[in-house]
C-alpha cells in the first residue's frame, strides 16, 4: 500500500479558480507560529517591566526583544497581503527597526530597554519595528474584523507617540502596555485556531495583480 498526498483544494476566486496546496498551508502555519512567538516574547518582557522591574529583569528584556524581532520578521515574510508594495514597505520598516535596535543596543552602555525609555528620540529608529507590527494588526483588522487588532491598531501608536512627545503619565503608559501585551496574545491565540484558507486569501487576486505588474513593467 502506497501513501499518496491528497489533491490540492480548488476554490473559486474573483479572477478564476485557484488551488491551495500543502505549501500554502505550511506558510500559514509558519506565519501563525511566528506571531505566537512574537506575542509571548513581548508579553513576557512587558510582564517583567510591569510586575518585577529590577536590574536583572531589565537585562532579560534584551534577548526577549531579539526573539520578538526575529519572529516578527518571519511573520512579515510569510504573511499574505494583496498589495505587494505595502508588504515590502512593512518589511522595510522591520529592517530599519532592526538596524536601529542593533545600533542603539551596542553603542550605549545601558540596557537596551533603559536606552529606549530614557531617550524617546530612539523611537525614530526603533519605532519602525512597531510600525511594521501595527501594519499586521491593521491588515488583520481590515480582513477579519477582529476587535483586538482594531484596538491594537490605535493602542500601539498612541503609546509610542505619547511617550515620544512626553504627554503620557507613567500610569497611562503602563496601562497601555498591559493592554497591548494582553491583546497581542489574544490575537495570536485566535489566529492559532482560525481556519487556514482565509489566511491564504484569494490566490487569483495575487495572480491578477502580478500579471498587471508584469505588463506595466
Amino acid at each position: 500500500m502506497t501513501l499518496t498526498e491528497s489533491p490540492p483544494s480548488v476554490y473559486q476566486g474573483q479572477f478564476g479558480e485557484f488551488t491551495i496546496n500543502q505549501g500554502d498551508r505550511t506558510g500559514v502555519i509558519i506565519y501563525r507560529t511566528a506571531l505566537m512567538v512574537a506575542a509571548l516574547s513581548f508579553a513576557i518582557a512587558s510582564a517583567l517591566i510591569l510586575l518585577n522591574n529590577n536590574p536583572t529583569t531589565i537585562q532579560a528584556i534584551t534577548p526577549l526583544y531579539t526573539v520578538f524581532c526575529l519572529a516578527l520578521g518571519v511573520s512579515l515574510l510569510t504573511i499574505h497581503i494583496y498589495l505587494a508594495p505595502l508588504h515590502r514597505l512593512l518589511q522595510v520598516f522591520w529592517l530599519i527597526g532592526c538596524i536601529s535596535s542593533f545600533v542603539f543596543g551596542h553603542f550605549d552602555s545601558q540596557p537596551f530597554a533603559v536606552t529606549v525609555y530614557t531617550h524617546p528620540l530612539t523611537l525614530f529608529g526603533v519605532g519602525f519595528i512597531f510600525a511594521a507590527l501595527t501594519g499586521i494588526f491593521f491588515k488583520e483588522a481590515f480582513c477579519f474584523n477582529r476587535l483586538e487588532t482594531k484596538v491594537l491598531t490605535f493602542t500601539v501608536p498612541i503609546l509610542l507617540l505619547g511617550h515620544l512627545v512626553g504627554v503620557l503619565p507613567i500610569q497611562a503608559e503602563q496601562v497601555l502596555l498591559g493592554i497591548w501585551a494582553i491583546l497581542f496574545v489574544v490575537f495570536a491565540l485566535r489566529k492559532a485556531v482560525q481556519e487556514i484558507p482565509p489566511d491564504i486569501g484569494d490566490k487569483s487576486v495575487f495572480a491578477y495583480l502580478k500579471s498587471k505588474s508584469i505588463k506595466t513593467a
